[in-house]
């Protein structure tokens, strides 16, 4: 048997780091893939996949989609929202560009933090962080949102005010800002530092 072999399945949350070079450069555990039409969501006592609904829209998500390692949504990333009453104390969430399609989940990869949405839901904070694969061929020279095309941005902006969306009820979602690498980089490494707080261990 190698030496440091762990025989055991690590939980994707709490069991993986948060990436080489955070908050740069960050792990993302993908939970969706934009060829998905149910939506998937970790379960967090077991670490496995869960199925959580079907997509109530035919929308369909434009990017990879899951979550930060060892990020945590709590206070410090609320306070980073104008608005908001607290964190949606989940795991920070993180949409990433790839040239060639990956199409299945429950993979792990390194992305480059570009920017993000500034997303409200029903009061919390639940930023979505928009990252490139690294070495991508396409997008992996990119550093801030400017290296993305606006239509996509506009695609994954126009998904999250949708994807939630039930015939004659009102949203609750709403994204006031789009903003770039600098301030992706702060609300990641607050929601680091909130996971510290909240778990007291790193990987």
């Amino acid at each position: 048997m190698a030496k440091n072999f762990d025989p055991y399945r690590r939980h994707p949350w709490h069991g993986l780091s948060a990436g080489p070079c955070p908050p740069e450069v960050v792990h993302a555990y993908i939970e969706i893939t934009p060829f998905d039409l149910v939506k998937y969501e970790l379960d967090k006592e077991s670490g496995y996949l869960r199925v959580d609904r079907p997509q109530y829209t035919s929308s369909q998500p434009p990017m990879l989609y899951g979550f930060v390692p060892q990020t945590y949504c709590g206070a410090r990333v609320q306070r980073l929202m104008p608005g908001a009453t607290r964190g949606d104390q989940d795991p920070l969430d993180i949409c990433v560009l790839s040239e060639r399609p990956i199409s299945r989940a429950e993979v792990v990869l390194n992305a480059r933090i570009v920017g993000g949405l500034s997303m409200l839901d029903s009061g919390e904070a639940d930023d979505k962080i928009i990252a490139v694969l690294e070495k991508d061929p396409v997008w992996g020279s990119a550093t801030d949102l400017d290296d993305v095309p606006r239509s996509l941005v506009d695609r994954l902006r126009h998904y999250f005010l949708t994807y939630k969306l039930v015939p004659d009820a009102p949203t609750q979602v709403s994204i006031d800002e789009v903003y770039g690498a600098e301030h992706a980089r702060r609300v990641t490494e607050a929601a680091m530092q909130d996971y510290r707080e909240e778990f007291g261990h790193v990987a």
